[in-house]
Order: C-alpha cells, then structure tokens, then sequence
C-alpha cells in the first residue's frame, strides 16, 4: 500500500504539472466569455500555474501546512479544477487527514470522471478509511474499462475477501483464471475459500483442477493427501500417497508424509518402517529429518518404549548423512541422555571434528570428559576450546579443574584467575570459580588465599555446602577460627546428612573443640560408608577413641587405615607406640 502511495504521490506531481494545459485553458475560455476578450486572462494563466507550483514547492521542502493553504486558496479561486483538489486531497492524506483527503479527491474524480489516477487514489483513501464496498465499486468499474489488468483483478478480490463476500472473490477468481489459465496462486486461494465456507467438495474440486493441470508435479498430490488427512478422509488420503509413492518413488518426503499418516491412524509399526525409508534417503534434507525426529518422539518416549526406535533412526541419520554436524550432534544428544556418556563424547567430538565452531558442543564434550574422568583429554580440549572461544568463562573453569587433578597447581589458578575475570551477571558460577581457586590455593599451601577465596565463593552463594564443608576442615585443621568452622560444617551437613565427607568433617571440628563425645558420633557415622570410607576417616576416628580413652579400639582403627594405604604423617608413629600423637 505503501509503495503504490508513493507512486501516486509522484504521479501527483505530473499531473499538476500536465494539467496546467488543460485545465488553465479551459478557464482562459470562461474568462474571455466573461471578460469579453480581456488582455488580462494570460496573466490569470500564469497566475493559475504560478500558485500550484508555489503549493507544491511548499509541499516538498516540507511546508505542509502552507501548502495546504496555498491550494485552498487556488481551489477557492479555481473550484472546477480537479487537478487543485487532487493536489490537495493527495498532501492531506499524507498528513493522514483521511476524512478530508477523501472529499477532495472525490469532487477531483467527479470533475474528471476518465482520470483512472484519481480514481485509484480514491479506492485507496476509501481502503484506508474502511469504505471497503466504495472501493470495490470503483476497481468493478476499472476492471470493465481496462480488460485484463490483472492488478485490478487482484485487487477486487482481495477486497472482497476482507468484507467476506466469497462468491464475488470466486467470481473475480474465475475471470482471473479465465485469461492466465490454471495457477496454484489462484487454485489455493479458491481452495482456501471453499474451507472457509465449508465446501470441501468445492476444495477438492480446486485441488484436483490443479493436479490435472500439472499431473507431473506430486507437490499438488501431497496437498490434496494433507487435506484429505486434515478433513477426515484418511482412506482417500492413504490412495493419495500410494500414488505419490508410485509415479515419484524418489520423493523424499512421501515417506515422512506417509509415516505421518500411519502414526495418526495408530499404526506404529508401520510409521516407524516408513520413518526409517525417510531417514536413509539423502534427498531428505537433514533438518527436516532432525525436526522429525525431535518432534516424533517425545522425552517421555525415549526413555520408554521409543527409545531403541530413536537410536536406530539417529544411528541411520548418521550413516546417510555422514558429514554433516546436525546428524551426529542429535546422535550425541541421545546417547548422553541415555548416560551412555564414552559414546556421546565420541560423537560430540565428531561434531567438532566436522565443524569446530560450535561452542555448545564443546561444552557438552568438555563436561562429558570432567564426568567421565578423562583429565589429560580435558586439559587438552579446555585449552583448545580456550584458544577457539576466548570470551567463554567456562572452558578456563574445566582447564582448572583439569589442571587441579593432574596437580599442574600453578597452570590451573592461571586459567581460572583469568575465566573469573570474564563472568558477568552469574553468581552461580562465580562462587564456582572461587571455590576451586580457594582448593588450587590450599593445594598449593597458601591458606589465606584460599580463606579468601572461599570467603567470595560464599559471597555469591552462602549455601555452598562443598566450600562450607572445605572451608570449616581446612580451618580445623589449621586450628583456627573453629567457632565459625563448626557453624559451617553443620550447615553443610544439614543440607547433605548423608554426604560421608560432610559428617566426618562436622566431628573433626568438634573433636578439635573438645567435643569427643559428639566428635564419635558424627565420625561415626562417616564409617557407614562401608566402600567409599576413607583412610583418613578411620585415622579420626581412632584419634577420638584414644581420646575417650578407648586406646585398644583407637588402635585397631589406625591400623585399618594404615592397611587402607593412606593416612598422616604421624600414623605409623601412633600405631608403633599405641598412643596419640598430634
């Protein structure tokens, strides 16, 4: 609309200009008659120019309202020339005064009735105006004189289907049709109507139309199997499809269409054969196969009845396509949901090896290795991810802990001194950041540091039970500040009681604060954990029993960490003279 706007406001300016050889003429003749022959009437000529050229001057250096002063004088003076009023009506409309834009350009149209311009103009000013049935009357009258303007047409059709008047579209449709012959523009519109109306004789009429007009194309087939689908009539559908399948065996959509058509008719089985022809045939793009596939089976799905189906599809998706990212991006997707964690990461790292700019897909790999164990490789792939994403905080975060378990100390606080500086607007993973460059620090023996650093992991997130539980037994065993270590290690322990680590660490801090009775309960507890108990663990807890006097049991529980491998410095010296030493 906008477009045609600008036209006719350029068209505007021609006729101004081309009407001062008609309409000033025509006053010079009522002037002569009147005058009787006055020398004066060429000065009212040029006067006449001279004040619409002077209005449009206004009106393009943005003077609007001169303009439009300017032209209510000339049409006051010259009321029977149209060109004045469609001047006016034209720069009124452009200030969306509509409703006067509207009169003007109407008494232009009534004073020069064959000026097709005004009359466009008008049924547009009519549009804008929501005088919809005024518009439609003037392009039936344009359509009558001009005989095979499409645009006009179009535009008659179109207005009739914004007032709903449907049996006049279908006309103006026909006639359109008509003279270009059989198009799918025209056929669907019909088509379209003919639902609206609930006329699906009708609809399948146009459709049919349009596949006996194009019969090579199977495009026209699959419309009509959707409508049929889309209406109830899965027999005429399934018909439809077979004929699709047969005079275009290629098509690398009839498998998905006819795999669609077998899931809504519950015929499982056969959609899923249907889905794996679909997935092997390499005509398919990929993205339809992966927005299938996501969209197929749902997460409940998966995890049930479909999952083997869901595997089998992305392991062919995979084969079909064996280069592409996407393929083996979903293909890890699943596998890692399923925790079949080796297999993803090697499809992940596919991904990667095809196309290496994917961040995600890093992280994914960079997580798979911390939960998989694999250090070297992490370390390895943090740093590349590093050197490819430099912005990303995360990749310093796995380069640190990767280098804090192969206890390359001095790299790892590197890489996460410099990933903390890149976090913005995520207390989350900041407190992260901190709490392992608090244990770097620890590793490393600089303890005030560490306390430092877990004192800003806390700041970020105070319920950090891994940092409350650190924090409160390196205070223990440093001896100091056991007040505020034993606040921590009981909240720790209250947000994960069963943690073994958490409950050993609550009873060493009361150990160190005199509480032996309590000490013994709560390392007690901690030796539950008949596999995962550690040396460590049963060294305290004979340390509390010599305490309580128990020296025998104490002992027996330093020589079961003795046998366990580890222990401190000072346990064969305890084992050896039956006796503590702290």
């Amino acid at each position: 609309m906008m477009r045609r706007f600008s036209i006719l406001v350029l068209f505007g300016i021609l006729f101004a200009y081309r009407g001062y050889a008609g309409a000033p003429e025509m006053l010079m003749q009522k002037q002569k008659k009147h005058r009787g022959g006055n020398p004066d009437t060429t000065r009212v000529e040029i006067s006449n120019n001279g004040m619409l050229i002077d209005a449009k001057r206004e009106a393009l250096t943005g003077n609007s309202k001169e303009a439009m002063s300017m032209l209510n004088k000339y049409i006051d003076r010259y009321p029977q020339d149209p060109v004045g009023l469609f001047e006016l009506g034209q720069l009124e409309a452009s200030q969306k005064i509509y409703a006067d834009a509207l009169t003007h350009v109407r008494r232009a149209t009534t004073l020069d009735p064959e000026n097709t311009w005004y009359q466009l103009f008008l049924a547009e000013l009519d549009q804008l105006t929501g005088n919809l049935g005024e518009a439609s009357t003037i392009y039936e009258k344009l359509i009558v004189k001009y005989d095979g303007n499409m645009d006009y047409l179009y535009q008659l059709a179109a207005l009739y289907i914004q007032q709903e008047k449907f049996p006049d579209a279908i006309r103006i449709y026909d006639k359109i049709e008509a003279k270009n012959g059989v198009s799918e523009e025209i056929s669907i519109q019909k088509q379209k109507i003919c639902l609206h109306e609930n006329d699906l004789k009708g609809a399948e009429r146009e459709l049919k139309k349009l596949i006996d007009a194009f019969p090579a194309d199977s495009h026209y087939l699959s419309i009509l199997a959707e409508f049929y689908m889309a209406n109830g009539m899965p027999e005429k559908a399934l018909v439809t499809y077979k004929h699709i399948s047969a005079m275009d065996p290629e098509n690398p959509y009839i498998h998905m269409s006819l795999a669609d058509y077998y899931r809504k008719t519950g015929e499982k089985e056969k959609a899923y054969e249907e889905l794996k022809l679909g997935f092997a045939n390499p005509n398919l793009d990929i993205d339809s196969k992966v927005s299938i596939l996501l969209s197929f089976y749902s997460v409940n799905q998966i995890y049930n009845d479909l999952k083997e189906q869901a595997f089998t599809l992305s392991g062919i998706l995979t084969k079909t396509h064996p280069n592409d990212a996407k393929a083996w991006s979903i293909y890890g997707d699943l596998l890692a949901q399923d925790k079949k964690f080796p297999e993803a990461r090697n499809a992940f790292l596919k991904v990667i090896s095809l196309d290496s700019s994917k961040y995600a897909v890093w992280e994914e790999v960079l997580r798979l290795d911390a939960q998989l164990g694999d250090f070297p490789h992490l370390a390895s792939a943090s740093q590349r991810a590093v050197e490819l994403f430099p912005d990303q905080p995360l990749p310093y975060l796995f380069s640190g802990l990767a280098g804090f378990q192969l206890k390359n100390y001095e790299a790892a606080l590197k890489a996460m001194t410099a990933g903390a500086k890149m976090v913005a607007d995520n207390d989350e993973l900041l407190a992260q950041f901190y709490m392992y460059i608090g244990d770097t620090q620890h590793a490393l023996k600089n303890d005030d540091e560490a306390f430092k650093a877990y004192d800003k992991s806390l700041k970020y997130k105070d319920d950090n039970a891994y940092v409350l539980n650190n924090y409160a037994y390196y205070l223990s065993v440093r001896g100091t500040d056991l007040t505020r270590a034993e606040q921590m290690a009981k909240k720790a322990v209250s947000m994960d009681p069963e943690n073994a680590s958490f409950q050993d660490t609550y009873g060493w801090v009361l150990y160190q604060l005199g509480k032996y009775d309590q000490a013994r309960e709560w390392i007690g507890k901690a030796l539950k954990d008949k596999e995962g108990v550690s040396a460590e663990v049963m060294e305290h807890y004979g340390d509390v029993l010599s305490k309580l006097g128990d020296q025998a049991q104490a002992l027996e529980y330093w020589q079961k960490a003795k046998k366990k491998g580890e222990g401190s410095a000072l346990l064969d010296k305890k084992i050896a003279e039956k006796k503590l030493f702290e």
